[in-house]
């Protein structure tokens, strides 16, 4: 007999004698995380498929960069993203409160290119790409305003109910939050993350992915993340689960600046937020070397905001991206003008938007957390999962509870995943356990929800 088929057969003896003495074999959990308890087969279960274990396999698919990624990345076009920040700029304010009649001036206008510009990047999309205005009504201080979120959907393949948001406000206003009338040019805050919205939405309008992206340019949110709210309440009546949500804001960056861009979210350590923040700074490492990510435990920059929060606030896993370095002097002024950003950045940041989403919606859909059970050997634990059709193999990530990035993966083939035993685990550490699923091309979906590693 061989020394796995051993080692599978002595560990399963030992699980058979906990199960028949009637002792608990499950442990509760070490560390309170708000997260839903994972949903798995029974012991029952798990023995039925007892032939099926595997003990510490060694996947041969590993993340990489995929080819065809590589190509919508590399088509990114600064002019398009130029001309994008341009345009915008041209209607001289996009002030909530501002003209909603005219077509050369004001938000009405902004909001209305916005809608055919999408309309008309997703034409390659054969009609997959559907847009839409979003109502809801502004009551502040006493002033009443229609607003519009323009909302892109590219649905999915995939039959779960699961959803990427990318968004960004396409709003903007002078030192007086009411004032509609001036000049708010608001290239970086936030024409540029508009700008990237549509050049994203372009590219991957133009494939057909496993995961539902939604592209959402959302109104008011200079007077308090309004139409980000609007959003997250309609999402949640129609409740669509949400597995990550981007904001771009402030993404132009400046001559001169760092090349680099911060990512800000919440409770690195055990928040679903900090979880995604962890899937996409690895992401953009493997893609995009040379352009960094500082990650930091926050919500937002201090006494600031940004249309994330309202997803945080429901507890949908959210993050904020913004430029390396920001000049205060820019902020609501009309010094924030389009021949005041570098585009050569902004194109870096959308390049790095098109790969991890694309990632995200192109690997097979995140999936539900592992059954775990502590075997009698010293740190042996039987993992057990549904292996989804579309899965080449799985990351399985062991997590020390402290530590805000990923540590070394480890592998497993589709062909060997489903119920694995891994050995050598440090039982005197504490860990949250997440997995991933890979294609065939190496692209890492995004991972299963964390749980903590029980006790033996």
């Amino acid at each position: 007999m061989s020394h796995n088929r051993w080692l599978s057969f002595l560990l399963l003896s030992t699980l058979l004698i906990f199960v028949s003495s009637g002792c608990t074999l499950l442990d509760p959990p070490a560390v309170v995380i708000p997260t839903p308890l994972p949903t798995a087969p029974s012991i029952q279960q798990t023995l039925i498929n007892q032939q099926d274990i595997v003990t510490d396999p060694v996947g041969s698919i590993v993340p990489n960069i995929d080819r065809d990624l590589d190509t919508l990345m590399n088509a990114v076009s600064q002019q398009q993203l130029m001309a994008y920040v341009q345009t915008l700029e041209s209607f001289g304010t996009r002030n909530s409160f501002s003209d909603t009649q005219r077509e050369d001036w004001g938000v009405g206008a902004a909001r209305r290119w916005i809608y055919t510009e999408f309309s008309r990047v997703g034409e390659t999309s054969n009609g997959r790409l559907q847009v839409r205005f979003d109502d809801f009504p502004l009551n502040l201080s006493g002033l009443t305003s229609n607003q519009q979120n323009v909302i892109a959907v590219l649905p999915g393949t995939a039959e779960a109910n699961q959803v990427i948001i990318i968004m960004a406000h396409y709003d903007t206003r002078p030192p007086d939050m009411f004032d509609g009338i001036s000049r708010s040019p608001g290239a970086n805050d936030n024409g540029a993350g508009v700008a990237l919205l549509i050049e994203t939405a372009r590219l991957l309008s133009s494939r057909q992915w496993n995961q539902t992206i939604i592209f959402a340019a959302l109104a008011a949110e200079e007077q308090g993340t309004f139409g980000a709210k609007n959003l997250v309440q309609n999402l949640m009546l129609d409740n669509v689960q949400v597995v990550a949500s981007i904001n771009y804001d402030g993404v132009g960056g400046n001559p001169g600046i760092p090349q680099s861009i911060r990512l800000f979210a919440p409770d690195l350590v055990q928040s679903n937020s900090g979880q995604v923040a962890r899937y996409y700074d690895y992401l953009a490492r493997l893609y995009m070397p040379t352009f960094p990510i500082t990650i930091i435990d926050a919500i937002d920059r201090e006494e600031r905001w940004g249309d994330h929060r309202e997803f945080i606030f429901a507890g949908m896993p959210s993050m904020r991206l913004t430029q390396s370095v920001e000049d205060p002097s820019y902020i609501n002024s009309t010094r924030d003008s389009w021949t005041a950003l570098d585009f050569n950045y902004l194109e870096k940041v959308t390049k790095m938007t098109v790969a991890i989403v694309g990632n995200m919606a192109g690997a097979p859909p995140r999936p539900q957390p592992p059954l775990i059970v502590p075997m009698a050997a010293t740190g042996t634990y039987l993992f057990t999962w549904d292996v989804h059709p579309q899965a080449a193999g799985y990351a399985l990530a062991l997590r020390p509870v402290d530590q805000t990035t990923y540590p070394r993966f480890r592998f497993v083939s589709a062909v060997d995943a489903g119920n694995v035993a891994l050995t050598g685990i440090d039982v005197s550490q504490d860990y949250m356990v997440s997995f991933a699923p890979l294609d065939a091309n190496g692209r890492l979906g995004l991972f299963s929800l964390e749980v903590t590693l029980p006790r033996p």
